[in-house]
Formats: structure tokens, C-alpha cells, sequence
């Protein structure tokens, strides 16, 4: 190469280095002083499923991985045992309710009729033995029988006269009915075995698992077999809402957030996408920045953590994903706080 085209070279090449260095600069996205752009994760909540009975669980109805709504049936415990107890708490209501029918009806017609006879009949029997004493006491006075028949004829007016007195006051006690005490035991007793049935169906109806929202089954931990207890989960589900970024802003720029505003989120697994979302939450107080968080400033610096809510199809943002939050300075600060979901009413 002729030696006098070198400088001439190197200049053609600094200049195209130059103009490709101006090109990609302004071609590329650079931060806007009217629009803060943070950095997080896509959060959800998650559920430990189990059920509120203990027992050998019979079926287990979903996989890792499977949607389930708001609902579903997903697991059931053996309920032979708890079947039967619901049948014996039947039985005993229904006996203890013809009890206190019984009471509250009082005595029946024909129960009257029998003591009133009763009563008639130890009337009677009193009258007889009262005149049958008389002749005899009359008879002993004039020494034609003995004494002693004459006192036990005595004997037998009284008794029978006693008889009289307690044939009316059962005949009494039966047109009256129970005692009040009597009834109130009853119906005490007959709401005790109505607890009890609703506490037997209500272990029945906890022998099933439903799903308590919507969302995907993240971990099966149990399987058909195995001991269930309240204290041991039987899934672990992931919600499907609400579904939001997890990112951290430092002081300078806490004040130009407020609860309710507006916001969009970009993921690198879906580009093209910018997704409506909205700040739902500011946390009141400060901390230490999280290592996973990628901010400019050194990471020692105390951040505040925000929850941008995201309204997105099903199944598009996963755990943990990374995203990108672009909050607008120039909207108006939303009034009445967090306000109605967007994600819901369409805003």
C-alpha cells in the first residue's frame, strides 16, 4: 500500500467507527426524564393446600402443572368412617325430635280417659269401703263379730280412701302434661344432637379438597394412600391473580410514585408486549437493596419496594421472570388511593 494513502485510511475508518458509534447510540432506547424505568421480578401468590381433617387420602384428581378453578374438587379422604358417623347423628336427632313432639303435645286423649276411670274407680272402691266400715264398726258395738274385723275394715276404707286421693292427682299430672323442666331437657338435648350432625357433616364435607382460586398446581406432595393432617399440605398452588412485579426504587424517586398510577411491563419473552399495569402498593419503610435487584447506584443504598400489578393473559408471565416497569412523571396523581383493579374494569 502506497505509504501517502495510510493517514487517509485511518481517518475513513475513524469516521466510519465514529458514524457507526452515533448510529447505534441513537437508535438504541435511552431512559426518558418524563418516564422512570425500574427493574424486578414477576411475583404471585401461593397457596399449601390441605385439608382441615386428618385421614388416608382415597384420590387425588390433578397433576403438577394442571389449571384448576375457583372450586374444583382436587383430592378426597376415605369417608366410610365419617359416613357412618353422619347416619348415627341422623338417627339420634330423629329419636330426640319424636321426644320433644311428645312433650310438646301433651297427653293424648285416651291417657285422660284412663285416669279419669281410674279415678272413678277408687271413688268408688272409697265409698264402699267407708259404708262397708260403718256397718261393721256398728256391728263389733254390739259384740256380733269380733273387734279386729271391724278395725281392719277400718283399715281397708283408708287405704282405699288413699287410693281415691292419689287416682286424682295423677288423673291431675296428666291433664296438666310435662313439666316445663321436662320439655326444656328435651329441646336442650335435641339441639345438642343437631350440633352434633352438623359437626359430623361438616368433617364429611372436609374429607374434600377445593381449590380456593383460581391458579396451576405447583407442587403434588401427597398421593392417593398417604396420611393427611391439617398440618400437611397436600398441594401447593400459584395463583392466577393478582399477578405483579416486584421491583425497588430508591428515595430520590419515591416521590414520584403514588399509589394507583398507571404503568406498563416489558419481558424479554415477549418483546412486543407491553402489558397495562398499575401501582398497587408502596412499602412504608426502607431497606437494604436486594442483591438479585439491578439498579445505577450502588447497592448498599436503602430502597423502597413497589408492587406493579400486571394485567396479562394466562400462562404469558411465570414466577420470577424478569421485567421491566415504565411508570409515567407527567400523569395526574390518582385520587381516592389504590382505587378499582384495571385489570378488571377494563381501564
Amino acid at each position: 500500500m502506497n505509504p501517502k494513502l495510510i493517514p487517509l485510511v485511518v481517518v475513513a475508518a475513524l469516521l466510519a467507527a465514529a458514524g457507526g458509534g452515533w448510529w447505534w447510540y441513537s437508535g438504541r432506547e435511552r431512559p426518558s426524564h418524563d418516564v422512570l424505568v425500574l427493574h424486578g421480578n414477576v411475583d404471585i401468590r401461593q397457596v399449601e393446600l390441605a385439608f382441615n381433617a386428618a385421614g388416608r387420602i382415597e384420590e387425588v384428581q390433578v397433576h403438577e402443572g394442571d389449571r384448576v378453578e375457583r372450586g374444583q374438587l382436587l383430592a378426597t379422604l376415605d369417608t366410610q368412617r365419617l359416613r357412618r358417623a353422619v347416619q348415627f347423628a341422623q338417627a339420634q336427632l330423629a329419636a330426640q325430635r319424636q321426644v320433644v313432639a311428645r312433650f310438646r303435645a301433651g297427653s293424648r286423649p285416651e291417657e285422660i280417659s284412663k285416669a279419669q276411670a281410674d279415678a272413678e274407680t277408687a271413688r268408688v272402691d272409697a265409698k264402699n269401703a267407708a259404708r262397708t266400715a260403718e256397718r261393721l264398726k256398728a256391728l263389733a258395738a254390739q259384740r256380733f263379730i269380733p273387734q279386729q274385723q271391724a278395725d281392719d275394715a277400718r283399715a281397708a276404707a283408708d287405704a282405699a280412701e288413699a287410693r281415691l286421693k292419689s287416682a286424682e292427682e295423677a288423673l291431675r299430672l296428666v291433664v296438666l302434661g310435662p313439666r316445663k323442666e321436662d320439655v326444656a331437657a328435651a329441646e336442650a338435648t335435641l339441639a345438642a344432637n343437631e350440633a352434633s350432625l352438623a359437626i359430623a357433616r361438616r368433617d364429611l364435607a372436609e374429607a374434600s379438597l377445593y381449590a380456593p382460586q383460581a391458579g396451576v398446581i405447583e407442587n403434588r406432595v401427597l398421593e392417593p394412600g398417604d396420611m393427611a393432617s391439617p398440618q400437611k399440605a397436600v398441594f401447593t398452588l400459584a395463583l392466577a391473580e393478582p399477578l405483579w412485579v416486584r421491583t425497588y426504587v430508591s428515595g430520590p424517586d419515591l416521590g414520584k410514585l403514588h399509589v394507583g398510577g398507571s404503568a406498563a411491563v416489558r419481558t424479554d419473552s415477549y418483546p412486543d408486549k407491553r402489558y397495562r399495569a398499575w401501582v398497587g402498593f408502596i412499602s412504608p419503610t426502607a431497606e437494604f437493596t436486594p442483591k438479585s435487584v439491578e439498579t445505577q447506584e450502588v447497592r448498599t443504598q436503602l430502597v423502597y419496594q413497589v408492587r406493579v400489578f400486571v394485567c396479562a393473559p394466562r400462562d404469558e408471565l411465570k414466577l420470577g421472570m424478569p421485567a421491566t416497569v415504565e411508570i409515567a412523571l407527567d400523569q395526574p396523581v390518582p385520587t381516592g388511593g389504590r382505587g378499582a383493579d384495571p385489570c378488571k374494569n377494563g381501564a
